[in-house]
C-alpha cells in the first residue's frame, strides 16, 4: 500500500511567506560544492556546413556565468543572503574568471582553494539564434577532472568548510560528483553542524548509492535522482513518497524533499505524514539551473526560520520562475515577492486596481509574455463579446480588459438607464471568462489614459473602429506594438439586444391592454 500523502494545492500562507522572504537579508549560508564556470557562445545558425550535416554557428556574443555550486551562491545573493563559498578551482584563467564573478556578486570566497593539478570545471554552451532571437542550445563542451583531490588539498578544503560552518545559519552541499564532495568531507561537516544545531541541506548527484549522504538534515533529489538511488522508477507522487520514506530512514535524515517538475514537490519527513505541494503550470523554456534555484530557496527559507513546508512552497516558486528563463539566471527576491502577490490576487479574482495591474504586467513581461488589451462597456455580455474576447486572447499570452466604470458609461451618452448592469457585476461576468486574465476599471470617457498605463503590446478593437480612429493607436505603435481590428459577429450588439427586449416588453404591454 502506498504512503499516505497530504495534498496541498492552495496554501493559505501567502502573508507568512512574504514576511519570510522579506527577512532573508542578514542571514548567512555556508555553501560547499563543485564550482563551475558556465560559458556561452551565441551565434546565428543560418546554414548547414558543406563539410558535414551540422549547423554553422557564426559567433556574435560571448558571456560567462557562475555555474554549479557557484550558481547556487549567485541565487542566494539574489535572494539577499550572505554566502560563504567553499570549493576548488584550478590555477588557471577560468578559475580567476570564476573568482571574479563571485566577488562581483558579493560572495565571500575565502573558502575557495586553487590547485595546480586540475582545471577549473568549465562548461561551454554553443547557442544558436534562429531568426536572430530564438535561442537553442546546439552543443556543450565540458573541461573537467573527476579525480579525487590529493590528501593535502582535501585537508585544506575540509578546514575551509569547517570554518564556514561555524559562521553559518544553514549549510548547503551541492554534489556534482567532480571528486570534491567526499564521504569524509560530508561526515566532518555534518558532525560540526550538528554540534552547533545548524541544519545541513544536500543536493545529491545522479548516483545509485546515497550512503555518503548519511546524517544530513534534508536531501533534495529530483525525480530521476531518487529513481536512481532506489533502483526503481518514481513516476507518481505516491511512488516518490514511498521511495523517499525508505531512503530517509535508511540514511537517518530528518526529511527528503523530492522535486517532481510538473507535479511540484513532495515533502517526506522521517516520521509523520508526507505532504504533496503542487505547483502552478509553467511555460518551460529551459530547465537549466532549476535545481540550483530550488536548493538556494530552501536554504534561504530555512536560514530565515521557515518550517520545511513553507520552504518547499517557496522553492516551488523559485524553480518555476527559473524554468521560464534561458540558462542559469538567479531569481531575485523582488521576483519572488511579486509572484507571491500574483498568487494571492489570483485567488481574489481578476479585477485589479491600476497600480496593482501594472506591477503584475511588468513581472509577466519580464518573462517574455505578450500583453493584449481591449476595452468596452460590456453592459450585457453576449455571444459576440465572447467570440471577440476569445480571438483577442489568441493574439498574446495575457488579455487585459479595460471596463468603462458606471460614470464612464453615463458620460458616453448612451440610452437612458445605461448601464443596465453595475460596474461590479459587469467586472464579475467578464472576469468569469477563461480567456480574460485581468479586468481593470477606468472612469474616463475614452480609454487613452488606461492604454497608457497598461502599455499593451497588442491593442485590439472591433473592425467597426476602422473609420472612427482607434484611441491609443499612436501610443501603442510608437512603443513597437501593433493594433488589430477583429471582425464582429453580425447582429450581435448590446444595443440591439436591449432594443429587442424593450420591443418585446412593449408588445406584451399592448397585447394585455
Amino acid at each position: 500500500m502506498g504512503a499516505h500523502v497530504r495534498r496541498t494545492r492552495n496554501l493559505n500562507m501567502t502573508h507568512d511567506l512574504t514576511a519570510l522572504v522579506q527577512a532573508f537579508p542578514g542571514h548567512r549560508v555556508s555553501l560547499i560544492g563543485d564550482l563551475i564556470l558556465d560559458q556561452y557562445v551565441y551565434g546565428d545558425a543560418e546554414r548547414i556546413s558543406p563539410e558535414a550535416p551540422v549547423p554553422v554557428l557564426r559567433a556574435v556574443e560571448r558571456s560567462d556565468a557562475a555555474g554549479g555550486s557557484a550558481n547556487v551562491a549567485a541565487c542566494l545573493r539574489a535572494l539577499g543572503l550572505d554566502v560563504i563559498c567553499c570549493g576548488v578551482i584550478g590555477s588557471d584563467a577560468a578559475g580567476a574568471r570564476l573568482n571574479s564573478l563571485l566577488r562581483n556578486l558579493g560572495v565571500r570566497d575565502d573558502g575557495i582553494i586553487a590547485v595546480s593539478d586540475r582545471p577549473t570545471t568549465t562548461k561551454t554552451r554553443l547557442v544558436g539564434l534562429a531568426q536572430h532571437r530564438h535561442r537553442q542550445q546546439l552543443m556543450r563542451l565540458d573541461e573537467e577532472s573527476r579525480e579525487a583531490l590529493c590528501p593535502a588539498d582535501a585537508a585544506r578544503l575540509c578546514e575551509s568548510a569547517l570554518r564556514a560552518v561555524d559562521a553559518a545559519d544553514v549549510v548547503c552541499i551541492e554534489d556534482y560528483r567532480k571528486g570534491i564532495i567526499t564521504p569524509d568531507l560530508i561526515a566532518s561537516v555534518v558532525k560540526a553542524a550538528k554540534r552547533r544545531a545548524v541544519p545541513v541541506l544536500l543536493d545529491p548527484a545522479l548516483i545509485p548509492d546515497y550512503g555518503d549522504y548519511r546524517g544530513v538534515s534534508v536531501l533534495t533529489p529530483n525525480r530521476n535522482e531518487l529513481s536512481a538511488a532506489v533502483g526503481r522508477r518514481c513516476e507518481t507522487v505516491e511512488q516518490a513518497t514511498d521511495a523517499a520514506r525508505d531512503l530517509c530512514r535508511r540514511l537517518d535524515c530528518n526529511a527528503i524533499v523530492v522535486t517532481l517538475d510538473r507535479d511540484g514537490a513532495v515533502l517526506v519527513p522521517r516520521e509523520g505524514a508526507a505532504e504533496h505541494i503542487a505547483t502552478r503550470p509553467r511555460s518551460v523554456y529551459d530547465n537549466t539551473g532549476a535545481g540550483d534555484a530550488v536548493l538556494a530557496m530552501l536554504a534561504a527559507a530555512v536560514a530565515a526560520g521557515a518550517e520545511l513546508r513553507q520552504a518547499v512552497k517557496l522553492a516551488n516558486i523559485a524553480g518555476g520562475l527559473e524554468v521560464e528563463k534561458f540558462g542559469c539566471v538567479p531569481i531575485r527576491r523582488e521576483e519572488v515577492l511579486a509572484e507571491l502577490r500574483l498568487e494571492e490576487t489570483r485567488r481574489n479574482g481578476k479585477l485589479r486596481g491600476v497600480d496593482e495591474l501594472t506591477a503584475e504586467l511588468e513581472l509577466r513581461r519580464s518573462r517574455g509574455e505578450t500583453v493584449v488589451f481591449t476595452n468596452g462597456c460590456y453592459d450585457l455580455l453576449h455571444a459576440g463579446h465572447v467570440d471577440f474576447l476569445t480571438r483577442a486572447r489568441e493574439l498574446g499570452s495575457v488579455l487585459v480588459v479595460g471596463l468603462n466604470s458606471d460614470a464612464s458609461v453615463r458620460a458616453l451618452n448612451k440610452a437612458a438607464g445605461r448601464p443596465i448592469c453595475s460596474e461590479t457585476d459587469r467586472a464579475r461576468v467578464i472576469g468569469a471568462l477563461e480567456c480574460v486574465d485581468y479586468v481593470v476599471l477606468f472612469d474616463q470617457p475614452d480609454p487613452d489614459w488606461i492604454v497608457r498605463q497598461v502599455k499593451p503590446d497588442v491593442l485590439v478593437k472591433g473592425e467597426d473602429w476602422s473609420q472612427k480612429g482607434v484611441v491609443g493607436r499612436e501610443f501603442v505603435e510608437a512603443r513597437g506594438g501593433k493594433v488589430v481590428l477583429l471582425p464582429l459577429v453580425p447582429g450581435q450588439s448590446t444595443t440591439a439586444i436591449v432594443d429587442r427586449i424593450m420591443g418585446a416588453a412593449r408588445r406584451d404591454s399592448e397585447g394585455s391592454s
